[in-house]
């Protein structure tokens, strides 16, 4: 029997009832009495005894180790967010991952994919630029002709002169406000990676540059918002007028940030114009890559 306000054993008890003996490569058995895996079944596949998790379930024992709780939220096969309420209800901190994710989840690369004629990028929780559609490159530059470290937004915005005729992010229009939207954003990163040396090496080569990041970084000013309207300058199309918004896939970590411009306005038009331009220039590449390799292959067969 279960004591009041046991969160713990109720939570556990609630797990193990969804948990079918296939998810873990259990054999099935005919006969179970109730649904999902057996409570001996979980304490073997958390390494734990049968009688300790009993009165994990009861209430009796409800203050289980930071490596009996990792054993269980493995067992149980939880997500991040579940791990991090087992954690909370075991009267523990949620653990702290080493390292930023850089990689893109499958069902964002698809996003990406599909959003082609809309400007768009997807940063890691550094601000580092990841992927991004070829409108995000026809608006703002083309990220692939620079290293990691330029793709960063954070050396962009407080490191880099803001005078370049193209740059690969708005940095001209880089706000107080954003800026300390931003440097909120890396704060709540500084806190989810404590352990995460390159970010811990980031953030001192912007404290070392910038007086300005320095002392938004000592102000803990909360709830600025990214995004919002913004007016850039291209080559191109001249003047332009977007909305720029920022999304975050939290179980991922990653923001997608898009820039998108009115139905109808002469800012949806220059938008429409540099699509036309990116598609022709993407069209030129493939035609002088593909002389290139006939040649290559016709020169190929007159040495043989």
């Amino acid at each position: 029997m279960s004591r009041p306000e046991n969160s713990l054993g109720n939570t556990l008890r609630a797990w193990r009832a969804r948990i079918t003996t296939e998810d873990v490569g259990l054999p099935a058995t005919r006969r179970r009495r109730t649904a999902g895996l057996r409570r001996e079944e979980l304490a073997h596949l958390a390494g734990i005894s049968t009688d300790y998790l009993l009165r994990l379930e009861q209430g009796r024992s409800q203050r289980p180790s930071r490596d009996v709780v990792a054993s269980l939220a493995r067992a149980l096969r939880l997500s991040t967010d579940e791990t991090c309420h087992l954690h909370l209800v075991a009267g523990l901190l949620p653990p702290t991952p080493p390292k930023i994710p850089h990689l893109m989840p499958p069902g964002v690369q698809r996003l990406v994919s599909r959003w082609g004629n809309i400007p768009v990028g997807v940063f890691s929780a550094s601000w580092t630029l990841l992927s991004w559609t070829s409108m995000w490159a026809a608006l703002l530059g083309d990220p692939s002709r620079r290293s990691s470290e330029e793709r960063n937004l954070v050396r962009a915005v407080f490191n880099e002169p803001s005078d370049t005729d193209h740059p690969l992010f708005p940095v001209e229009q880089s706000t107080a406000e954003f800026k300390a939207a931003l440097v909120v954003d890396l704060r709540i990163t500084h806190g989810a990676y404590p352990h995460d040396e390159d970010f811990r090496a980031l953030i001192d080569e912007v404290m070392s540059n910038s007086e300005e990041f320095r002392a938004l970084w000592s102000t803990p000013a909360l709830g600025s918002r990214l995004g919002g309207h913004k007016r850039l300058r291209h080559p191109l199309v001249g003047e332009i007028s977007l909305d720029n918004d920022v999304m975050k896939v939290p179980d991922h970590d990653v923001r997608i940030v898009t820039y998108t411009a009115e139905p109808g306005t002469s800012d949806d038009e220059k938008l429409e114009y540099l699509r036309i331009a990116a598609a022709q220039a993407s069209v030129r590449c493939e035609t002088v890559l593909a002389d290139a390799s006939t040649a290559e292959r016709r020169g190929t067969g007159r040495s043989g």
